[in-house]
């Protein structure tokens, strides 16, 4: 064998070879925090690497807009700062805070400054007075958030997905044909409830400290804000230990360690509020509670142990500002851990205006089955066209080896980079059996054209003239499918990436093969 002549069906070799690894071989294409969450990934298994998607393992799709409305063209002083804005708008709104408020300064003579309130129980009649009290005026206020503020969402969306160990889970934006703008997730082996509270709270944490005052009517409890996700140099795994329960270890970052130890001093935790909450027993009468609050709702109270108290007194904490955050059991731990790790979303996802449903487990199965039967009767239909149409098992047997051999290498492909398969990428693996074939057959029909291939040189001149053709029919194919691919259009979307994938494979490698294997069949040489 000629390895010069022939290095074409040596690079499909290798291709074919490295597919079948990425298809089978331990641990390609996985992740080493996969089904870190067992309440929300089904176990891992199977003969291959491939990762489904939605339709073919089962989980929960969640399509909703954000909650939230946008104030457009608003007029405000060149010195103000975006937090004094913020902090003067919340303040006419009884239902928000500043964090609930954001001001985008317009950066050029292109842009205006808009004010955004991030919640969903207030009218924009009572969103437009705030401004006007404020003394902002402003052009409209139209229901939704601004594009940066969804584009932070997609990401910490992807970021708690990530951290919660939910393989093959998506985030992304669409818009509707009337200008709507929905998050969708999709979340393969999840349970619809606990997804829905993952992606719809908005996962604001903070530490806050409670304590008694003395008043003019007596003792009053104050609650003060101290820590948020931003303060937080490291945040370790969610642990479980006899001694303190269900925790989150973690470090503060210097200035913050500074401030919180200053706070504790101040608010007497250091001195009479050590070891003093009495929260779960008479919340009424609390004492002194460093409460772990998650969306306003309190998961936690703790008191201030007297180790961390007296490093707090003597300055210690700052130079090494470890501690813990606990809760009731393991669950809230590792919830707490994502939100953490992922940061709180601007704006909660409102689920009573968009969609969510859940397929089952067992239906998923059903369609997978369904779908390895639909590929193994076009991939017989393929072959039984072929060997009626050439009746050469010279002709035929390569062009069906070759043409199946793009199938693989686009399944070690999805393996390697754990694109979760679903029934639209199966409509594109089917389609490239048909395209593939299609070219192949062109390729076959003019070297076989003009009768008996006599020489080398005949050949290869009958060969490029097939490749010119379906070279320009690719390059048709590549162009027709590139806005599916691009544009955010559900199901298409998988069946045009996948086409084209094909499409390059087949021009670039299996065709090319194709033509050397044919050649050394038909000619002597």
């Amino acid at each position: 064998m000629n390895w010069r002549d022939n290095w074409r069906v040596i690079l499909l070799a290798i291709f074919i070879a490295v597919s079948v690894y990425a298809l089978v071989a331990p641990g390609v294409g996985g992740s080493d925090d996969a089904a870190t969450n067992e309440s929300l990934v089904a176990e891992a298994g199977g003969p291959t690497n491939l990762a489904f998607g939605l339709e073919l393992s089962g989980g929960t799709r969640i399509r909703a807009p954000v909650d939230g409305q946008t104030a457009y063209e608003v007029d405000v002083p060149r010195e103000t700062s975006p937090g004094q804005i913020e902090r003067r708008v919340a303040a006419n709104i009884s239902a928000a805070d500043a964090s609930d408020v954001t001001v985008r300064l317009a950066q050029s003579a292109n842009e205006t400054t808009t004010v955004e309130l991030l919640v969903g129980n207030v009218s924009t009649e009572r969103f437009g007075s705030a401004l006007d009290a404020a003394g902002y005026e402003y052009d409209r206020i139209q229901a939704g958030v601004t594009d940066a503020t969804r584009n932070t969402i997609v990401r910490i969306l992807r970021d708690k997905i990530s951290q919660a160990g939910l393989a093959g889970g998506r985030v992304q934006e669409v818009q509707t044909a009337d200008g709507e703008n929905f998050v969708v997730i999709e979340m393969p082996n999840a349970n619809q409830s606990q997804v829905e509270d993952l992606v719809t709270e908005r996962g604001k944490v903070q530490v806050v400290a409670g304590f008694p005052v003395q008043g003019d009517n007596g003792t009053e409890y104050r609650r003060v804000p101290l820590l948020t996700q931003g303060d937080f140099s490291r945040i370790s795994s969610a642990q479980d230990s006899a001694r303190r329960g269900p925790h989150v270890p973690l470090t503060l970052e210097e200035d913050a360690a500074r401030n919180y130890s200053n706070a504790m001093n101040e608010f007497g935790f250091t001195g009479e509020g050590v070891e003093s909450c009495r929260y779960r027993d008479d919340p009424e009468n609390p004492g002194y509670c460093l409460y772990t609050v998650v969306d306003n709702e309190t998961v936690y109270a703790a008191s201030m142990g007297s180790g961390l108290a007296r490093t707090m007194q003597s300055g210690e904490f700052v130079q090494d500002p470890g501690f813990i955050m606990q809760t009731t059991n393991m669950s809230e731990a590792r919830e707490l851990q994502i939100h953490l790790n992922a940061g709180s979303l601007p704006a909660a996802l409102n689920l009573d205006d968009g969609t969510s449903y859940f397929l089952a487990p067992s239906l998923a199965e059903e369609f997978k089955l369904y779908s390895l039967i639909t590929g193994l009767v076009a991939v017989l239909a393929v072959a039984l066209t072929v060997f009626f149409r050439y009746g050469d098992p010279k002709v035929a047997a390569p062009m069906l080896v070759t043409a199946l051999s793009e199938v693989v290498i686009l399944l070690g492909f999805a393996a390697a980079v754990q694109l979760p398969l679903d029934l639209s990428h199966i409509a594109g693996f089917i389609a490239v059996i048909g395209t593939g074939v299609d070219d192949l057959i062109i390729i076959a029909d003019e070297v076989m054209a003009e009768g008996d291939v006599n020489s080398n040189r005949v050949f290869q001149s009958r060969f490029r003239k097939a490749f010119w053709v379906i070279g320009a029919a690719a390059a048709t194919t590549i162009i027709a499918m590139s806005p599916l691919a691009v544009l955010s259009l559900g199901d298409l979307q998988g069946f045009a990436i996948v086409t084209i994938l094909g499409v390059l494979v087949g021009v670039l490698i299996t065709r090319p093969a194709y033509g050397d294997i044919l050649r050394r069949l038909m000619t002597d040489t």
